[in-house]
């Protein structure tokens, strides 16, 4: 070995300045907070929209349905572009057409154009995970991903509390109409904070493996790598578990214990607070990359005693909020752990590609769960919504270990 390369094995890493990583992780994690802000902008407006278009609930539904299913279908073919672009361009047009289209609810007269704005607004929101995860994963100092992954999440739970928050004042005092040109005005404000600071979110696209019919089956070949089935099958089954959660959970805990309205109100309040403060502990946990199978197979194991116990056992109604923030907090914690396995299963010029299709996944979940679910609370089955929701959160724990066992390769033709 020459002294030269010599030298260079014992020359000690230049750390990254954590004012470098925070940068980034702020821009990512204000962006992310846009993506669930806009997936909520709707929801809380129902009451006046209902009268203004003279719909149902159902119909209004429709609307998100709208949103989510487009969501999944742009977020799957958004990492290709993510990888062939870079996330910068497509993070900019992601951000202008949620601005867009959330203008376009402001202006719209008809309930039809309502829909039709709600899929522009799916479109652009399906771009932000590949975008995001391809910057923390690349930009990132390897020492600060878990808390990079921690902020991301807890960003993403202010941006579900920031909506209502902020549009049904501005709706009371004012109009729905009011309420969502401002929201519009505070997207397009987001992404002229991002443009300003474009040199930050600057990457480099990595090279291309070649051209025409060789260089699209490269492209392709991180889908023959089983470990990113096995996550994607993981935020499936999460995505299910999330829905249980925020869409059942709470009515059927009434039933069961007799909870009072205004503490079934409560339940989900506490549940994302408690995610929120558990994900900043998580991105702590989840510095050492070792662990994380653990980490992620504890939280959910926490969570799935705790959904036996209000199931099952005699639970007085008023601890019921206390334990969902039980869960919440629990859960929060093996966040940052769950997207550290993600990134361990992904080739070095296939993030955005992986996070696309791995994270489609979640809106997936969230479509199937209200059909099983919503039979069971039909039919009065409430301790069974209980007992799934155990059940799918000990899947989750099998599926975190099987993805350090499975192979992270594509098989290479002999």
């Amino acid at each position: 070995m020459s002294s030269s390369s010599s030298a260079s094995a014992t020359m000690p890493i230049t750390p990254v300045p954590l004012r470098q990583d925070a940068g980034i992780i702020g821009l990512v994690g204000v962006a992310h907070m846009i993506s669930h802000f806009s997936q909520l902008l709707l929801a809380p407006l129902f009451p006046w929209l209902k009268d203004t278009f003279a719909v149902s609930y159902a119909e209004l539904g429709f609307l998100m349905t709208i949103f989510f299913v487009v969501s999944c279908a742009v977020q799957t073919g958004s990492g290709f572009v993510v990888d062939r672009f870079g996330p910068r361009p497509v993070l900019y047009v992601g951000l202008a057409l949620l601005g867009a289209a959330t203008m376009g609810y402001a202006l719209s007269t008809s309930y039809w154009m309502m829909a039709g704005f709600a899929a522009l607004a799916g479109v652009g929101n399906g771009v932000f995970h590949p975008v995001d995860y391809t910057l923390l994963n690349r930009k990132v100092s390897a020492p600060r991903l878990g808390h990079a992954y921690s902020v991301h999440g807890i960003t993403g739970s202010l941006g579900w509390a920031l909506a209502p928050a902020m549009l049904v004042p501005i709706a009371l005092a004012f109009s729905w109409q009011a309420a969502l040109a401002s929201a519009g005005v505070f997207i397009f404000a987001v992404l002229a904070v991002l443009l300003f600071n474009h040199a930050r979110l600057a990457l480099p696209v990595l090279p291309a493996s070649g051209q025409g019919a060789a260089a699209d089956a490269d492209n392709m070949n991180f889908l023959k790598i089983p470990a990113v089935w096995m996550c994607f099958a993981f935020f499936f089954i999460y995505a299910m578990s999330l829905s249980v959660v925020q869409a059942f959970a709470p009515e059927a805990a009434r039933q069961l214990h007799a909870v009072p309205i205004a503490l079934v109100a409560l339940c989900i309040t506490v549940y994302m607070v408690c995610s929120a403060t558990g994900m900043v502990l998580g991105g702590f946990l989840a510095s050492n990359p070792a662990r994380c199978e653990r980490v992620v197979g504890t939280g959910f194991g926490v969570a799935a005693c705790i959904a036996l116990l209000v199931g099952f056992a005699s639970v007085p109604g008023a601890l019921v909020p206390v334990l969902f923030g039980a869960m919440g907090f629990v859960t929060g914690m093996a966040g940052p752990s769950r997207d550290m396995l993600v990134k361990r299963s992904t080739p070095e010029n296939a993030t955005g590609r992986v996070y696309g299709v791995v994270y489609s996944g979640l809106d997936i979940g969230q479509a199937v769960a209200p059909l099983i679910f919503g039979l069971l609370m039909d039919h009065g089955q409430y301790q069974a919504v209980w007992l799934g929701l155990v059940l799918l959160q000990g899947v989750l724990i099998v599926s975190a270990f099987n993805v350090r066992r499975v192979r992270r390769t594509a098989l290479v033709p002999a």
